[in-house]
């Protein structure tokens, strides 16, 4: 059996291996186009490669994915987190897990996890050729022939394909699948950071808060967690999530929106209030600048009591029950408009790619072209920051290794 793998990813790595495993026979082929192998588990989490995350369980792993929830729990039932884990470790990979349930190699360099790839490719006599594009699949009986973007190398046959080429810009770099007659889910960003140009708030670039909710303005879009003022705007795992649930609003907004922060994660006014007075009941004297609630970084703090149209030098004796109210206002309701996103560090993730509809999700074959298969971001898979798009990669290309 001739198996042809297109892209060489990590989904396309990944699958390749497996079809070894699985027919150690099998004539394995991986074209990547451009010069470069696994290129984006060379950057994934810094460069550390965030390959997994932890979750505990099928659902909590799967309410990470804002596209491709449903899908993915039957296919974590054939190939899940744990499973990683015990892949790369079984291949002398220790790993180590963060608090927040981040999977990284023990090492903390993504070469690990690219050395245990070549390791195993060479092993599996699995050929690797690189700056090799393919522009067009052709179905002939039961096989199907791969064509070149060079036009001068002749096209070739194979049994089975695998398309794991990664998520494209724009549609056109899917164009010759969508002549297989399958769907596109128009491609746009996910995963990016908030540009707040013309703002004070970029004056307390590095500060983070833990506990933040962050809600874009009119929507039922919002997200909990770490927040990261930058000196552009705003970062942070709460932003990374509330980009990706919400990255085709925002694309047909043209990335400009209002958000609201409440810097507290906390929704109970009457509780807030209440807590505001106590303060000030209690600490008549000291003035607004040197007196924090919540333990907020002193900065955010005094940026805070400005926002508020509070001096700095109010005691908090003095405030009133205007003056409790205007805090916690801009505490639980403090509005920044948004005017364009910076792609989060060096990784690009898209949304969208050959429609769900179109895939077999008990082998990821396609259902209008028989023997050719899908894995990794090619599909219209994604999700939040923490090791979930490589996990859906694993994923999608362990089942599609199975060539069934």
């Amino acid at each position: 059996m001739r198996v042809g793998v297109i892209g060489g990813g990590a989904a396309g790595f990944f699958s390749a291996i497996m079809v070894k495993e699985n027919y150690p026979d099998a004539d394995v082929t991986i074209f990547e186009k451009t010069s470069h192998i696994l290129s984006k588990v060379k950057i994934s989490g810094g460069g550390r490669c965030n390959l997994t995350n932890a979750a505990p369980s099928i659902k909590e792993l799967c309410q990470s994915y804002p596209r491709g929830e449903s899908r993915l729990k039957k296919a974590f039932n054939i190939f899940n987190n744990k499973d990683t884990m015990k892949w790369f470790e079984s291949r002398g990979v220790p790993l180590t897990v963060q608090n927040d349930n981040s999977v990284f190699p023990l090492s903390q360099d993504s070469q690990t996890i690219i050395d245990c790839f070549l390791k195993e490719a060479a092993i599996k006599k699995i050929q690797i050729v690189k700056g090799r594009g393919v522009n067009a699949i052709d179905q002939l009986g039961n096989k199907l022939q791969i064509h070149f973007s060079d036009i001068k190398i002749s096209p070739e046959k194979f049994d089975k394909v695998i398309v794991a080429t990664g998520g494209s810009p724009d549609i056109e770099g899917l164009k010759w699948l969508q002549k297989l007659n399958h769907k596109i889910e128009s491609p746009v960003p996910s995963l990016f950071t908030f540009n707040i140009p013309d703002d004070t708030i970029t004056d307390l670039s590095g500060i983070v808060v833990e506990k933040t909710t962050v809600t874009i303005q009119g929507t039922n879009y919002f997200s909990e967690g770490p927040l990261l003022i930058t000196h552009w705007g705003m970062s942070g795992p709460s932003i990374l999530k509330l980009s990706s649930f919400g990255a085709r609003f925002l694309n047909q907004r043209g990335y400009i929106f209002n958000i609201r922060v409440n810097w507290i994660n906390e929704s109970n006014n009457d509780l807030i209030f209440k807590k505001l007075l106590t303060i000030s009941e209690e600490n008549r004297a000291k003035i607004l600048s040197n007196f924090r609630p919540y333990l907020l970084p002193e900065r955010l703090w005094c940026h805070l009591i400005k926002k508020s149209e509070l001096p700095l030098n109010r005691k908090w004796g003095e405030l009133g029950k205007r003056g409790l109210n205007k805090l916690l206002n801009t505490l639980t309701n403090d509005t920044y408009a948004v005017k364009g996103r910076t792609s989060f560090k060096e990784e690009f993730v898209t949304c969208g790619g050959i429609s769900l509809e179109n895939i077999d999700f008990n082998t990821m074959q396609s259902k209008v072209c028989d023997n050719l298969y899908f894995a990794g971001e090619i599909l219209d898979i994604d999700g939040i920051t923490g090791g979930y798009n490589l996990q859906a990669a694993w994923t999608t290309g362990f089942i599609a290794a199975k060539l069934l």
